[in-house]
């Protein structure tokens, strides 16, 4: 690494399309979950929950396969959340570990990544897949985007790439229409935002960029079928506190007047579809945090949770059972 720190409606079982609410319909909030991380120590392999009700923070007592960091996870919201490759401290990883809604049960899955994968972005399509994209294999850099088919947790690989191969990217997407890959590292840092649209899974690359060269890592969350947020990240040479919003009607860029509470990189992000996004631990060039911070997606405005996650940590890794099929 080049930096100084490693760097519902009642709940249903299937479904075929992503639920919108109509009427007096409203999703039932449920959980969003941190796992993974470093705390300057250690790689970790604890998941901590958010439950969206409360906003309270429990520990589960299912684990990471082993303790991993610059991470990925993506879910499949009323089913499973998923988190793939990362580095244990010694090796790249390309195991993906599933977490059972709403037992919180942990398995591992017989399909796995194309190649290990540090730091690659993650982005879903509930109800139908998910999507791995880039990452480092400790040796190069990757362009790949993985296919996790959720009916049956298989695996296949798109024709379609990213524009170049880069690490440390952000991952969200507009669930039943297109997943977003922006930012990262490929050589330098660049600001550049790939789309996959769902329905063919081809790759385009947006007009709009990012409000500068970042790299987002796991900071990217999403209100589907509203917006997708990019928030801190390192800019090439500091951590930086902005968040980008991408409007998917008009796939346009704007930057919010909120900020994250400080400075950020390696943070994770994972979102209560049409109420919050949440923002969770990460580094400033000299400490790491156990910090929350809420994007309220009404007003775009920005508070900070009394929860924290239970230790200090960066480069770890968010997704969430948002209530939304």
């Amino acid at each position: 690494m080049s930096r100084s720190l490693f760097g519902l409606r009642s709940r249903v079982t299937t479904y075929t399309s992503v639920w919108m609410p109509t009427g007096d319909e409203t999703p039932q909030p449920v959980a969003g979950y941190f796992g993974g991380g470093h705390d300057g120590t250690n790689p970790l392999s604890a998941i901590d929950k958010i439950s969206f009700a409360d906003e309270s923070k429990s520990t589960l007592s299912a684990t990471l396969t082993s303790g991993r960091y610059i991470l990925t996870g993506m879910a499949n919201s009323g089913v499973a959340g998923y988190f793939g490759g990362g580095f244990d401290g010694t090796s790249a990883l390309s195991g993906i570990d599933k977490i059972t809604f709403p037992a919180d049960t942990k398995s591992t899955l017989s399909a796995t990544l194309t190649a290990i994968a540090q730091s690659p972005s993650g982005f879903a399509n509930s109800g139908t897949a998910g999507y791995f994209a880039g990452g480092h294999s400790g040796a190069s850099l990757l362009s790949g985007i993985d296919k996790i088919t959720f009916s049956a947790d298989t695996k296949s690989t798109l024709s379609a790439t990213l524009t170049t191969a880069r690490y440390q990217s952000g991952g969200m997407a507009n669930s039943g229409t297109a997943g977003y890959v922006a930012g990262g590292y490929d050589g330098s840092t660049i600001s550049g935002i790939d789309k996959i649209t769902f329905s063919t899974d081809a790759r385009s690359t947006l007009a709009a960029t990012l409000s500068g060269t970042r790299r987002p890592t796991n900071g990217a969350m999403a209100n589907s079928g509203v917006a997708g947020y990019y928030t801190g990240g390192w800019d090439g040479t500091n951590p930086t506190s902005i968040i980008d919003k991408i409007t998917f009607s008009s796939d346009t860029r704007s930057t919010l007047s909120a900020t994250l509470t400080s400075i950020l990189a390696d943070i994770a992000a994972m979102a209560n579809t049409y109420t919050a996004g949440y923002v969770g631990g990460g580094a400033d060039s000299s400490n790491r945090y156990s910090r929350i911070d809420k994007i309220t997606f009404s007003a775009d405005t920005k508070s900070t949770l009394s929860a924290t996650l239970t230790s200090a940590r960066n480069a770890l890794a968010g997704m969430a059972d948002s209530g939304v099929l």
